[in-house]
């Protein structure tokens, strides 16, 4: 069904999601500027709950501490309608808190959600329940309340605005219902304003207000709206984005092309990270004992030094070695500079093409996670290119192979025995 944006969007809705875009820029660093426009779609959707028939989650991902998740969420706590900051938060609580008496749902942040489903967690299965229901409105869940032989059951409703931080991935279940926003670490070029929430918040809570009292006047339109959406996105990611877009449409001015825009980027961009700290390890020696400034490499020449690496975890992983796919896994939880996942490519050698990597595609993830090499400064250990001396250079590999590479990188990597 297809429904024409607002004949008449508030003059000054585009505006104000401009101010609250602005607002986190000042202090966020997202992987995308469809991670920017989602994140405040997502803020201003907390006000109008009540105008949709589901909730997408929002969640802020990344493979190791210290990528912005937690300001991010501290971010948004300043901008959401009753915000409730839990971290470990027992489903009971939670219950409770979304059926209060005084009738305010509150804005679910939940940081550190990977120590209620990480490896080490147990299943959790009540919160997740509670999560999964929640997306949807009027879906409710039941429980035995009163002692003894004196309980009765009774449904706590569960619909919420809920979003959370954590490292590594969710249970697909809660990944399904969620706009998933990759963070990384932030590089040496990338600044942010530091945080004072004497200052701030207020700031962030003059911004909330105006969000609640613009949501009032566009709440009618909103309710009616069928947003329409991007080729290609339907199902539950059509369902995760309706609101979205819904309040996309209803601020008007540009709003409504970068809502789509951001919708197929993320909704394209969604998958699993795993095995965050070993991915640094990985990265590292890729870096310092494998590439080494080579250019480019098959996968079983890297195969063959990561097995040789004394002190290294490669040759038992789970009582096995590494193989191609464990380092395409791995590998493929970071992301290139064009921040796409880091994936095994064709190499040109002699006559050949195998499979294998490029320094270009694992040079964001070198600068990004990975310490300088000692007695090296971190500029130069970010470089995965090996210095150019006239036309072309030669770089050794830790297996005694040495690539010619040309200046303009046109021609077949050659080996020479």
């Amino acid at each position: 069904m297809t429904t024409p944006t607002p004949e008449t969007p508030p003059a000054d809705g585009a505006a104000l999601l401009d101010e609250v875009e602005a607002f986190h820029r000042r202090f966020n660093i997202f992987p995308s500027e469809g991670a920017y426009v989602a994140v405040t779609l997502w803020d201003a959707h907390a006000h109008l709950l009540d105008s949709f028939d589901s909730t997408p989650r929002i969640a802020f991902l990344s493979p190791e501490p210290g990528s912005g998740k937690s300001r991010a969420l501290e971010i948004m706590e300043t901008l959401v309608p009753n915000h409730m900051a839990a971290v470990d938060a027992s489903p009971a609580a939670l219950f409770r808190a979304v059926s209060g008496v005084d009738g305010k749902r509150p804005t679910i942040l939940f940081d550190e959600i990977d120590t209620v489903f990480g490896p080490k967690a147990g299943e959790n299965e009540q919160l997740r329940g509670f999560l999964n229901a929640g997306h949807r409105r009027g879906r409710l869940m039941y429980r035995c309340v009163g002692d003894g032989a004196n309980q009765t059951v009774q449904g706590f409703p569960s619909y919420c605005a809920v979003a959370m931080g954590g490292l590594g991935s969710l249970p697909d279940t809660i990944l399904t219902r969620s706009v998933i926003i990759r963070m990384r670490k932030r590089a040496p070029n990338e600044k942010v304003e530091p945080y004072r929430e004497r200052i701030n918040k207020p700031e962030g809570h003059a911004l909330r207000e105006r969000l609640a009292a613009w949501a009032d006047t566009v709440k009618d339109h909103v309710t009616d709206a069928w947003p329409v959406m991007p080729e290609g996105v339907a199902d539950r990611p059509a369902d995760v984005w309706e609101p979205l877009l819904a309040v996309a449409d209803a601020a008007g001015g540009h709003w409504p092309e970068r809502a789509r825009a951001a919708c197929l980027e993320l909704v394209h961009a969604a998958q699993d990270n795993t095995e965050a700290s070993l991915g640094v390890r990985l990265l590292t020696d890729l870096r310092d004992q494998v590439f080494k400034g080579a250019d480019r490499m098959p996968t079983a020449v890297i195969l063959k030094h990561l097995l040789a690496l004394d002190d290294a975890p490669w040759g038992d992983l789970d009582d096995k070695p590494i193989t191609s796919r464990i380092l395409s896994k791995l590998l493929g939880q970071y992301v290139t500079p064009a921040n796409k996942p880091i994936r095994p490519r064709s190499i040109r050698v002699g006559s050949e093409t195998p499979k294998g990597y490029y320094a270009e595609d694992l040079s964001d993830a070198w600068e990004r996670y990975c310490p300088p090499p000692p007695g090296e400064s971190a500029t130069a250990a970010t470089s995965a290119t090996p210095q150019v001396s006239g036309g072309e250079c030669v770089a050794d590999s830790p297996s005694g192979i040495r690539h010619t590479i040309a200046e303009t990188d046109t021609r077949p990597l050659k080996v020479a025995g």
